[in-house]
């Protein structure tokens, strides 16, 4: 038995591959365009009549930015409750303080994650990584995109970042709203909340496991049974996923990882390649997304289970930030998701096991210096 599964049972069922839903209660809309994403949000805030409840890593004062920060000025001086919340790392470099002193003038509630203070130097080191925007408790939105250009195809042309994301119209939306408030109000590990039968909104640490979504994988992949497919930006597994995934191999399942031949951050992908050879001689089979930097964070398994979310499979997601994923059994998101996995297949190139160990050893250097970061990353 996995352990954390009884302590998890003690207050809430996750849904398993195979589960058969009792009952639908949520519809689901899958985004993988940044401009066609951007759309439905503001036209969502622009329709909000109660509140506007907005989580992000990154809120730029770009293009995309100064779009969100009109609408959401607007929004406010209507009457709307509006409320941003955003990580004071992510943003750093990517904004200015009259950018957000703007929007407070307009009415808009800013409140920043984990600020610089030299009385607690190391929390600076846990990030608020959560991507989640709610419009009247009604509509929510959840997974990789953050609030600037990078991600839009009309902007930056080709060059975009391949992302993915969820609208969710509901129940869990309410649920959504709840986490949200939780979050704002200070607590930092708020218990997974269910909402229906066929989909959760999982934290990475709850109060009763702080290695909460670590095992909820832990779980999907024993289950697993002909094929698991996983999307990162970010692999840089600790040694329980590891294993895990070259037991599902072993096994006879399809297992298949798609990371990034392009990454924003190089270390990470020195530190992700170091993991490929156990893999690669465990039968998991290794893509890398070739045509631009590819930030989708999803795992679909036998068609039947799948997440989405702003968790990547490495340390700081599992053990570190503040994430929030999806993890669902509705037919039709797993069918989307298995689907785009295909698609981003056909632009990727397998690592293969027979010529992986013939590399060059600077690459075996660079690999090493990232492993050796690897918790930092």
């Amino acid at each position: 038995m996995i352990r954390g599964r009884k302590r998890r049972q003690q207050h809430r069922v996750i849904p398993l591959p195979g589960e058969r839903p009792q009952s639908v209660q949520d519809k689901f809309e899958l985004f993988t365009e940044g401009d066609a994403l951007y759309e439905d949000m503001i036209t969502a805030i622009n329709s909000a009549r109660r509140s506007v409840q907005l989580e992000s890593y990154i809120f730029a004062d770009d293009e995309v930015g100064k779009w969100f920060a009109s609408v959401l000025g607007e929004c406010a001086g209507r009457g709307v409750h509006v409320r941003l919340h955003l990580d004071a790392a992510g943003s750093l470099f990517w904004s200015s303080r009259h950018f957000f002193r703007r929007l407070e003038d307009d009415g808009v509630e800013v409140r920043w994650f984990h600020r610089w203070t030299w009385r607690s130097p190391m929390r600076y080191n846990r990030r608020l990584h959560r991507k989640l925007l709610v419009i009247d408790r009604r509509r929510a939105w959840i997974g990789g995109f953050n609030i600037h250009r990078e991600c839009s195809r009309r902007i930056v042309g080709e060059a975009r970042w391949r992302d993915t994301h969820v609208a969710i119209d509901g129940p869990l939306a309410a649920v959504s709203a709840n986490l949200f408030d939780t979050f704002w109000r200070g607590s930092r590990a708020g218990a997974a909340a269910e909402a229906a039968t066929t989909s959760m909104l999982v934290p990475n640490r709850s109060r009763a496991d702080r290695r909460d979504l670590r095992d909820v994988y832990a779980e999907a992949f024993a289950a697993a049974v002909s094929r698991a497919w996983l999307t990162t930006p970010y692999f840089i597994p600790d040694r329980y996923t590891h294993r895990h995934l070259v037991e599902m191999a072993q096994r006879g399942v399809d297992v298949r990882l798609l990371v990034p031949a392009k990454s924003d951050v190089r270390i990470a992908r020195w530190a992700a390649r170091a993991a490929y050879a156990v893999l690669l001689e465990g039968g998991v089979r290794i893509y890398e997304y070739l045509p631009r930097m590819l930030h989708a964070k999803t795992v679909v398994i036998d068609g039947t289970w799948c997440t989405i979310g702003t968790a990547n499979l490495d340390y700081r997601s599992f053990f570190l930030n503040q994430e929030l994923t999806l993890v669902s059994v509705d037919a039709g998101l797993c069918g989307s998701l298995e689907e785009q996995f295909l698609q981003d297949l056909e632009q990727a190139a397998e690592i293969r096991a027979d010529v992986w160990p013939r590399r060059h050893w600077p690459e075996r250097l660079l690999e090493l210096i990232g492993w050796l970061a690897r918790r930092w990353l």
